[in-house]
This record gives C-alpha cells, structure tokens and sequence, in this order.
C-alpha cells in the first residue's frame, strides 16, 4: 500500500517509548477492570492471545499470574525484549499478528488493547474479522481504542511522530458485531497518561463473545 507522504513505521513510536508506555498507561483503572471482568470469565488454564502485548503489563503478567497461557504478539522489537524479561512465563513474538499464522477457534480469548489505531480503517476492519475467528465457540474478545472519527491524521503521541485512524464508538460497535461477535459489555473513559506530553484522551473498552453458533446475516 502506498500513501502520498510516508507512514511512520509503526514499531518506531513504541521502540522509543519502551518502558514509558507502561509507567504512562499503569494507571488506568479501566484497563484493570476489563481484565477483571475476562479473568471472571476464563476457565482455569485458558489460552489467551494479546495483541500488541507492548511491555506484558498490565495485561500478559496479570493473565499469567491467574494461571493461564498468554501468546502475545508485538511490532516493536524493543517492547518484545522488555515483555519477555518482565513476565518470563508468557510467549512473545516480534511480528505484525497479520503476518503469524493462528488458528480459527485456537484461543479462549484474544486482547487488543490499543492496537489498531495505527492502522488505515480498511486494516482494522481485516483484522477485527479475522481476529474474531480465534476465539472458540463462546470463548471472548475484548478490545480497546480510542473512539474518535479520524482517518490517517498526523499527531505526536508522548513526543513521537505517529498516524492515527480510529472509529467513533458506535461505528466500532457496528464493526465487531458485523465481524460477528456479541457485545456484551462496554465502558468508556477519559484517561490522561502519566507523561509531561500526554493529553486526556477518550477511551472506549468492548467486551465481546463469539457466539456458539455463528450469526445469521
């Protein structure tokens, strides 16, 4: 694919942020409860997928120490190295996830906190849907964002240089549930990362199901 102006590389921001991005992030208490409300959900030694895992907290380590099995997946070398020291007993791969070969039904549960906005609204979309096969039949999906009508905008994020798409929250609605999936729960918020650069920003958490069988269109 091929843009008028390049497209910060998607790992760069992330590569100089490391450990920043977690101190920044540690704070949300919406992101625990999201976790919470999963580990009500899994049976005891589930199989979960993080997608852009970043630095294994909050969500790897917390998953792991609940006793389950965590495959997270990550663009950024450096937050890769970092979440393999930080929480040992979880597997992490330095790869795109779009480029890892997974099986449909393979997992308990997928995360995707935060990890779609540097991608075009027509990436998302892939994703979402294919990213809705993982789980098994009733198994779960949660996903993160931030909720907002852009479309390939320029902004600095925490001092880097990134490229922001994102979908306002009922559009993100209606492309989980056409990907098939049941929302069974969302919450949103207002969180201010704890980094001199940082600015609010809305977040929105979905809390999704596949369904037994599959929907009807």
């Amino acid at each position: 694919m091929t843009h008028d102006r390049e497209r910060p590389r998607p790992a760069a921001a992330f590569d100089a942020l490391g450990a920043e991005y977690e101190k920044a992030f540690a704070g949300s208490r919406t992101h625990r409860r999201s976790l919470e409300w999963l580990l009500a959900r899994l049976a005891p030694g589930s199989r979960v997928l993080d997608v852009g895992s970043g630095t294994g907290r909050p969500t790897a380590e917390t998953l792991v120490n609940a006793g389950h099995a965590v495959l997270g997946v990550d663009v950024s070398p450096v937050m890769v190295e970092l979440a393999a020291r930080q929480v040992p007993a979880a597997t992490f791969r330095c790869a795109d996830v779009r480029d890892v070969p997974l099986e449909d039904a393979s997992f308990d549960a997928v995360c995707v906190y935060f990890s779609l906005l540097q991608l075009d609204r027509r990436e998302q979309r892939d994703l979402v849907r294919r990213l809705a096969r993982l789980p098994k039949p009733e198994g779960y999906l949660v996903l993160a964002t931030v909720p907002l009508d852009v479309e390939d905008v320029d902004a600095v994020f925490m001092g880097q240089p990134v490229r922001v798409t994102s979908f306002p929250a009922q559009e993100l609605v209606t492309l989980v549930e056409e990907a098939g999936l049941e929302v069974l729960a969302q919450e949103a918020s207002m969180f201010t990362p704890a980094h001199p650069d940082a600015r609010p920003e809305p977040h929105l958490f979905l809390h999704c199901r596949r369904p037994a069988q599959p929907r009807m269109g």
